[in-house]
C-alpha cells in the first residue's frame, strides 16, 4: 500500500502566507494542488482540511459508485437516443482525466495499480421500447470515435457472456437487450487523492493540515485572501494570495461567507444514497462489469440503478444501488443545520421555484424513503435474479448538495454536473455541483487555470499541461456538460495508462 501524504505536525500560524490555499482535501483540490505543484514548484501551497483524514467525503471510495464517467453507460446523459453531444463531451473530459493520470504515472508520481481498474462498462434494459431506444442510442454513439468499441446485442447468451448474473434465472420469454464498451474503469477516487496530494506535499512549499475547520474568508485590500477557521487548539488564520474552495457540500456556504456576487441566488439541495454491498468471493467473482439500466420515472440523474464491480484496496466488491436517503446535511460528517445555513433571502424563491417543477422528483423521493427493505431487494433482483439477501448489507454512501441556480425564465433550475465559479478578479473560485465531478476534475481544474491564471497560462503553463494532456488543443472546458448544444470537438485520444 502506498504511503499516506505528509502531513505536516504543527498547525497553522495566525497570519501564515501562502501563494495558494485549497480548501478542502478532496478529488478537486488534490487535482488542482499537483497540477500548480507541477506548474510551479516554488509556490507554497496549503491544504485546508476539517476532518483528522482526507478524501473522508464525496471522495472517499464507499461515498460513490467509482465509475470513471465516459458516456459509455449513463443512458441519463442521452434522453435523446439521436443525440450524443453530452455522452461525447463526458467522454472527452474523462479522457483527458486518464491522460493526465497516464502523464503522472509515467513520472512516476502515481501508482494506477493502487486506484483505477478495468471495468467494463454495460446497459441492461428490459422491454421492446427501451431495446428500441438503446439500439438507436447504440447506433448514433459508434459514429463517434470516442465510443469506438461498443458492441449491442439482444441475444440472451451473448449477454449472459458479458454478466452472467443478470441473466441467471431470468424469465427466458423477457426482452432484454445490452451494450458493452469493455474500456471502462472502475476508480478509488479515494486512493486517486492520497496519491494527487503527495505530490502537492513532495514539494518543499507543499502542507496538508487536517483538523482545520474554515468558517470565514474576507478579501484585504491588497486583493489577498484571510482564510480563518479553528482546529483542536483554537483559532487559526492563514493568508492566501489565491483560494479555491473545494469543499464539497460546504462549498456554496464558504462562498457566500466570502461575499461573492458570483454566486448571489445560487442554492444547494442535500441528496443523499445507501447502496447494498457484497463481499463474498462467490458471487463477487462472477461480475466484472458496471451494469447501468433506465432510472424511474422522476428519479433524480443520480438515481439510475446500477450493479457495479468495486475494487477497493485491492479486494473486489459488488455494490448495487442507489437508494434514496434524507437528511439535511451537506457532509456526510456534516450537521443537520447544514442546509439551513446556505438559505439567504435572495436564494429561497430560486429553491421554491425549482422544488415545484421537480413534484415527480420529490413523489420520488418520498417513495424510495418510505420503501421497506424487501422492496429495496426487489430493486436489485431485476438486475441480479438470484441474488440472496444474505450475501448483501446496506451501507450509508455520501451526501451530495444538487446544486440550483437561478434563470431568468424558470426562476431555479436544478443543475446536472459540476459548476466552476469564478471571482471578478480571478482570486478565488470554488467547484459547485455534484456528479460526475470527480471525474472531471481534471478539465474543471484547467478551465480554472485558464480563467484564474490568464497571463500565466498564456506565458508557459498552456504549453506544459499540453505536452501532458493532448486534448489540450481545446481552448476552453464546458465542465458542466450540461448544455447539449455545446458539442465538444474532441478527436480520439491514445491512453496508455495501466488500468491494473
Amino acid at each position: 500500500m502506498a504511503p499516506s501524504p505528509h502531513i505536516a505536525e504543527d498547525n497553522v500560524s495566525v497570519g501564515q502566507a501562502a501563494d495558494v490555499v485549497l480548501i478542502g482535501g478532496g478529488i478537486m483540490s488534490a487535482t488542482l494542488g499537483s497540477m500548480l505543484a507541477l506548474l510551479e514548484p516554488g509556490w507554497r501551497i496549503v491544504m485546508l482540511e476539517r476532518a483528522d483524514a482526507l478524501a473522508t467525503e464525496s471522495s472517499a471510495p464507499w461515498n460513490n459508485a467509482g465509475t470513471g464517467h465516459s458516456g459509455f453507460c449513463e443512458l441519463n446523459y442521452m434522453p435523446d437516443p439521436n443525440d450524443g453531444a453530452k455522452p461525447s463531451a463526458i467522454a472527452a473530459q474523462f479522457q483527458s482525466s486518464r491522460q493526465w493520470w497516464s502523464h503522472l504515472a509515467a513520472s512516476g508520481l502515481l501508482d494506477p495499480e493502487t486506484f483505477v481498474h478495468t471495468a467494463g462498462h454495460m446497459d441492461v434494459v428490459f422491454g421492446d421500447h427501451d431495446v428500441c431506444y438503446l439500439r438507436r442510442r447504440f447506433e448514433t454513439l459508434t459514429c463517434d470515435p470516442l465510443f469506438s468499441g461498443m458492441e449491442f446485442s439482444d441475444e440472451r447468451t451473448t449477454i449472459a457472456q458479458w454478466a452472467p448474473l443478470v441473466m441467471q434465472g431470468r424469465d427466458p420469454g423477457e426482452v432484454v437487450a445490452a451494450t458493452r464498451h469493455p474500456g471502462g474503469t472502475d476508480v478509488d477516487f479515494g486512493a486517486l487523492t492520497k496519491g494527487l496530494t503527495r505530490i502537492i506535499t513532495s514539494r518543499s512549499g507543499g502542507q496538508v493540515r487536517l483538523g482545520h475547520e474554515v468558517q470565514a474568508l474576507h478579501q484585504d485590500r491588497d486583493g489577498s485572501w484571510v482564510v480563518c477557521g479553528r482546529n483542536q487548539i483554537g483559532d487559526f488564520t492563514v493568508r492566501g494570495r489565491w483560494v479555491f474552495v473545494g469543499a464539497g457540500g460546504h462549498a456554496l456556504r464558504l462562498l457566500q461567507r466570502a461575499h461573492l456576487p458570483e454566486v448571489r441566488g445560487y442554492a444547494v439541495l442535500p441528496v443523499g444514497a445507501a447502496f447494498l454491498r457484497c463481499s463474498d468471493p462467490a458471487v463477487v467473482n462472477q461480475h466484472d462489469t458496471k451494469v447501468y439500466g433506465q432510472a424511474e420515472m422522476g428519479a433524480p440523474p443520480m438515481s439510475v440503478p446500477h450493479l457495479d464491480r468495486r475494487v477497493i484496496d485491492g479486494t473486489p466488491h459488488l455494490m448495487f444501488g442507489p437508494y434514496a436517503t434524507f437528511s439535511t446535511r451537506l457532509l456526510k460528517h456534516g450537521r443537520w443545520t447544514d442546509f439551513f445555513t446556505t438559505i439567504r433571502w435572495h436564494n429561497v424563491h430560486v429553491i421554491a421555484a425549482a422544488i415545484l417543477q421537480n413534484l415527480t422528483l420529490i413523489t420520488y423521493l418520498l417513495i424510495q424513503l418510505a420503501a421497506r427493505p424487501r422492496r429495496r431487494f426487489a430493486h436489485l433482483r431485476r438486475y441480479y435474479p438470484h441474488a440472496d439477501p444474505n450475501q448483501w448489507e446496506l451501507f450509508a454512501a455520501g451526501q451530495r448538495a444538487q446544486l440550483i441556480t437561478p434563470d431568468r425564465r424558470r426562476i431555479g433550475v436544478i443543475q446536472q454536473g459540476t459548476e466552476l465559479v469564478v471571482s471578478a478578479d480571478g482570486s478565488i473560485a470554488g467547484l459547485l455541483g455534484a456528479s460526475p465531478g470527480a471525474s472531471t476534475a481534471v478539465p474543471s481544474m484547467i478551465d480554472l487555470l485558464q480563467r484564474c491564471f490568464p497571463n500565466d497560462w498564456r506565458t508557459s503553463w498552456s504549453a506544459e499541461m499540453a505536452m501532458a494532456i493532448p486534448a489540450l488543443t481545446i481552448s476552453r472546458w464546458d465542465t458542466t456538460a450540461v448544455d447539449e448544444s455545446d458539442r465538444m470537438t474532441t478527436p480520439a485520444l491514445h491512453l496508455n495508462i495501466n488500468e491494473g
